[in-house]
């Protein structure tokens, strides 16, 4: 079967684009408005775009009543927020920060989670996490819907700081992925958590020149 996204033709009760690009990280991003409120929320359009220097994007679509997302007014207002790894264990606290409260709501406090100061930013990180990455602001892109409501601010921040807990460092100075169980979104309402790991070297450098010579001839 094929269909066209924008007509939306697919004949299935749920459309199936989410589904179709999986597993996505949760950005679990914390900021804190211009008035000093802090704000917390997960988000699945979320990832790493350059590792040499790092830098992570987030995708932000807008509340169901049009406005933009506290997250993208807080970090365009301030140029900082935190990225926090969600875990399995940390599940229902993360959805939990995924309802829509209004922006006078912290919802560090309406999850149950425990503030941690960062040191280079000031939004907090989410002491039970794992991992924090401290961003600073880079760039927003906005990108176009079918219609205004479905457009989508692209948030892109340089990774100025890392954090690890120690116990998920492993005897050999690698990070335990499989003790860390990080989350990951699907489509619908599914989630899924990395369990299981295997490793895939990449192939060795060879030697084309014979390949090129014979394609020449």
């Amino acid at each position: 079967m094929f269909y066209d996204p924008e007509k939306n033709d697919h004949g299935m009760p749920h459309n199936p684009f989410k589904s179709l690009i999986v597993p996505r990280p949760i950005g679990w991003i914390s900021t804190v408005s211009a008035e000093g409120i802090h704000n917390l929320a997960p988000y699945s359009q979320f990832q790493m775009v350059n590792s040499a220097c790092p830098f992570v994007m987030v995708g932000c679509g807008r509340h169901r009543t049009g406005r933009r997302k506290d997250t993208v007014t807080n970090i365009e207002e301030t140029g900082e927020f935190v990225y926090n790894m969600a875990t399995y264990d940390l599940r229902l606290a993360m959805n939990e920060s995924a309802a829509e409260l209004p922006p006078e709501v912290d919802e560090f406090v309406a999850a149950g989670l425990t503030k941690a100061p960062s040191i280079r930013v000031k939004p907090c990180r989410v002491a039970e996490s794992p991992v924090q990455m401290e961003c600073r602001y880079y760039q927003t892109i906005r990108l176009p819907g079918y219609t205004p409501e479905q457009s989508v601010d692209m948030i892109i921040g340089r990774v100025v700081l890392i954090h690890i807990q120690d116990e998920v460092i492993d005897a050999n100075g690698k990070v335990d992925i499989v003790k860390i169980r990080p989350l990951a979104r699907l489509g619908y309402q599914d989630y899924s958590c990395v369990d299981r790991i295997f490793e895939l070297l990449r192939p060795e450098p060879q030697d084309l020149s014979g390949l090129q010579a014979a394609a020449v001839k």
